[in-house]
């Protein structure tokens, strides 16, 4: 009786302290990046990704999230990733899971990106 009764202990406290999001779903996702011309870089917090035509990891964030598109003569273009909530984080509430709430949104992983490709048309610099 008394194991029982700790296994259930246990299994209670990893149920209140997993992060669902997080663990089920990631802390990124792969989004296509197109461009026109090809060959343009993708830089996502300052750092290069990839360069256009690729998919490339981009870590979730709850904050707004950008990526610069840039090829040399060319206007570099800013453009804004999709968000929306990821359904996976209801998990913690329905557990009782607060530090598994804390956790998806330190991760980001409370959203996810819902825009999984994006096609950028590139405009040459006037000379």
């Amino acid at each position: 009786m008394k194991n029982n009764l700790s296994i259930v202990l246990l299994l209670g406290i990893a149920l209140s302290t997993t992060s669902c999001a997080t663990i089920f779903t990631g802390t990124r996702d792969k989004i296509t990046f197109n461009s026109t011309p090809e060959g343009a870089k993708v830089i996502h917090n300052g750092e290069e990704k990839c360069v256009t035509p690729c998919t490339a990891p981009i870590s979730r964030s709850l904050s707004k999230q950008f990526v610069t598109i840039e090829k040399e003569g060319f206007d570099a273009q800013k453009v804004k990733l999709d968000k929306s909530f990821n359904a996976v984080t209801l998990l913690n509430i329905l557990f009782g899971g607060a530090i598994g709430v804390g956790i998806d949104a330190a991760t980001g992983s409370l959203t996810k990106y819902s825009t999984k490709k994006y096609d950028i048309e590139l405009e040459a610099k006037p000379q």
